[in-house]
Order: structure tokens, then sequence, then C-alpha cells
């Protein structure tokens, strides 16, 4: 019986810290489990920190492929993002006094920033770096991974223009092969129509989004390198 009441109170115990667990991390359950770079470290729950300068990177490598630093794994609902103020940092945002949590299915692919661009809004962009998500396997946050970039999703947010790059993995992936939006069409049927749908609901019924279609990769690479060549002219 003793044996039973001893079993009993450490399952009790267990639950209890379990439940506590999953109201840490603004009330994003598992969050903390999300693994993070090698190279980054963790400064506190909200931030990761590592030595070099994100942004100073070049965003496009000798061979052609492309940078990009993954800011939300595949699949995880917390945003976070490359700091403006310290390009050595990823934070998880804050919005109304809290860590933003995308309130729908988590991301469809890793979603980040690509170094060394800047569009401004006058070629479609908001100052910022581009966005891109890069279809694949989740990469842990804040690693720098080489893509190949295949076409670009065309979105209106509250009628601004907030385009997203579509790139895949250049290695250890299914789509590392995929150089345009007709080939992933054609060998994997249906996934450019979840990222579009994604896009256009993730803030929910009224969240302004506004899916334009997509654009293959052709006019992809000329957004990267204007927004690269940009990005030069102002440093």
């Amino acid at each position: 019986m003793r044996k039973k009441l001893l079993l009993t109170s450490v399952a009790c115990i267990t639950a209890l810290a379990s439940s506590a667990q999953a109201e840490t991390l603004g009330g994003l359950a598992f969050s903390d489990t999300t693994p993070i770079t090698q190279n980054m470290n963790a400064t506190d729950e909200f931030t990761i920190v590592g030595e070099d300068d994100l942004m100073s990177m070049d965003a496009i490598n000798a061979d052609g492929s492309v940078r990009a630093i993954v800011e939300i794994p595949t699949g995880t609902s917390a945003k976070w993002e490359v700091s403006k103020d310290d390009p050595k940092a990823v934070y998880w945002e804050y919005k109304d006094g809290e860590p933003r949590v995308v309130n729908y299915l988590g991301y469809p692919g890793n979603y980040g920033a690509i170094p060394g661009t800047a569009l401004p809004k006058e070629l479609g962009g908001d100052g910022d770096p581009l966005d891109v998500i890069v279809l694949g396997q989740a990469v842990p946050r804040g690693e720098i991974v080489d893509v190949n970039v295949i076409g670009v999703l065309k979105m209106l947010d509250d009628g601004e223009q907030d385009d997203k790059l579509i790139a895949v993995l250049t290695q250890d992936s299914p789509f590392a092969h995929i150089e345009s939006m007709t080939q992933l069409d054609n060998e994997f049927p249906a996934v450019s129509q979840i990222i579009d749908l994604w896009f256009a609901n993730y803030k929910g019924p009224d969240g302004g989004m506004e899916g334009l279609g997509f654009e293959d990769a052709e006019a992809a690479r000329a957004v990267l390198e204007a927004a690269a060549e940009n990005f030069a002219a102002m440093q």
C-alpha cells in the first residue's frame, strides 16, 4: 500500500511539474524545446546571441546559392526575428506586451531573412531584409543555411506589398533539387497551395493578408539582386 501511495505521489509531482513547464515562455507549451544553432547562445528565454553580425554577410554565395537566416523553424509558431538593434541577436518578438505566438498551424517551412538585403518601398519592399520561407525539414533557430530561391509569393498585408521568397535547402532535403515553382508543383503537388493558404490565413479571417499568386525563379532572383544592390548602396 505504501509503495502504491509513493508511486501516486511521484506521478502527481511529475504532472504538476509538466503543467508548470507548459505555462512558461509566453504560454506556448514546449517552445523551450526548439533547438538553437550551436553558433549562438541563449542569454535568456527570449534572446539568442552569437559573435557574427548576421546582416553583414553577403546575400549570394560564389556558387550562386543564397544565404538565409532561420528565425522560425518549420512547424513552430513562436515569432522570432533578427534584432534591428543588435544584428548579432535573434529575439522573440513582443506584441501587446507579450511574446508573439502565431495563433494558427505552425509555419509550413523554415521562415527567416536574407542577410545583406534591403528592398525599398519603390521596389515593393519595406526597407527590411527580404523574407524567405525555406522548404524542408526543421532547421535550428539562428542557423545560417544555403538555399536556392525558386520563386516568390506576391502578397499584400493591409494593402502594402509583403512578398515572400520561396526557397529550398541545397542539401539533405527532398526539395534540394527543385529549381522552379513549376517543378515544385509537378513533383510535390499542393505544396505551393499550402504555402499560399497558410500565409493568407495565419493572421485570422480579418488579418489583412491577401495572396496575389506566385512568380517564378527569374522574378524572385531579380527581387533578390535589387535588394542586395540597395543594401550595398546604403553602406
